[in-house]
């Protein structure tokens, strides 16, 4: 869900070139998004979302500039595939891709994203909420775009 709201708030950035998800686990490896995550996005607006669920490579810390956790436990499990790759390949400065807690472009510093996947429906429209407003403070606070008032 994340990848799809940052994707339809930036499509036609300039600073933003590529963007794609992972996840720290294979358990969903090769997966299409939950349905209720692709209903969510269908009720937003967001109609063009393909993706296949992949694990985070190595690669992945020297060809992004951000990777966005979505939890504290995520944040560790990346932290420690990052340590474990940059010391196979050339030290940190290979791995230069800054690790970062999402929730931490929202309001509340260190806001982790609640996992709707065991709850119900309401908990993918709670999810969805937290993205906008992550992926939209990440635009603030990293893109230079102006902050929108209420």
């Amino acid at each position: 869900m994340a990848e799809a709201v940052f994707r339809s708030l930036t499509i036609s950035h300039p600073r933003v070139v590529r963007i794609d998800s992972a996840g720290t686990g294979a358990y969903h490896a090769g997966d299409s998004p939950d349905p209720r995550t692709m209903n969510t996005l269908e009720d937003h607006g967001i109609l063009d979302y393909r993706h296949g669920a992949r694990i985070v490579q190595a690669s992945d810390f020297a060809d992004f500039d951000y990777i966005l956790a979505m939890d504290r436990d995520n944040l560790r499990d990346l932290q420690r595939s990052r340590d474990r790759w940059a010391a196979k390949n050339g030290g940190v400065k290979a791995a230069t891709g800054q690790l970062i807690l999402f929730g931490d472009f929202g309001r509340r510093k260190g806001e982790e994203v609640i996992d709707p996947y065991y709850g119900a429906q309401n908990g993918f429209e709670v999810a969805y909420e937290q993205m906008v407003r992550f992926s939209k403070g990440f635009m603030v606070q990293v893109l230079g775009e102006k902050e929108e008032t209420p």
